[in-house]
């Protein structure tokens, strides 16, 4: 809690209690990964956690140098989707087909909802 006492803006802090609040319901295990998306105001960031050992699993971001290229005039739910189709493709190939959606306390619409789609449009399921 004392994290929370230490944030003056109120829109952050509900976040970090809604995060709080989802973060005590899910976690991830070696099979069925923590996909976690955090989203700045000019960058989207995915990546899977299994919680029992504390590792990422994989990740992406529209700063990777693989995607930088596709990114070029695209909107930021479009540039989000193309994040999530990385990470399930990334995802794939280690053959992890299921996953626990961790929205990060952010709203489940716009760039959260895009990674969650490019995520299932790679094949993984959740």
């Amino acid at each position: 809690m004392s994290a929370l006492k230490k944030i003056s803006d109120p829109r952050a802090k509900s976040r970090l209690r809604r995060k709080r609040n989802i973060r005590k319901r899910i976690n991830g295990t070696p099979t069925k990964p923590r996909l976690s998306v955090f989203r700045s105001n000019t960058h989207i960031y995915a990546q899977a956690v299994d919680d029992t050992t504390n590792t990422v699993l994989a990740s992406s971001s529209d700063l990777e140098k693989s995607l930088k290229g596709d990114l070029q005039d695209k909107k930021k739910s479009e540039v989000a989707k193309l994040v999530g189709e990385s990470i399930g493709k990334k995802l794939k190939e280690k053959n992890i087909e299921t996953v626990v959606f961790d929205r990060n306390g952010f709203i489940f619409h716009g760039r959260v909802k895009a990674v969650a789609d490019g995520a299932r449009e790679a094949g993984l399921k959740f």
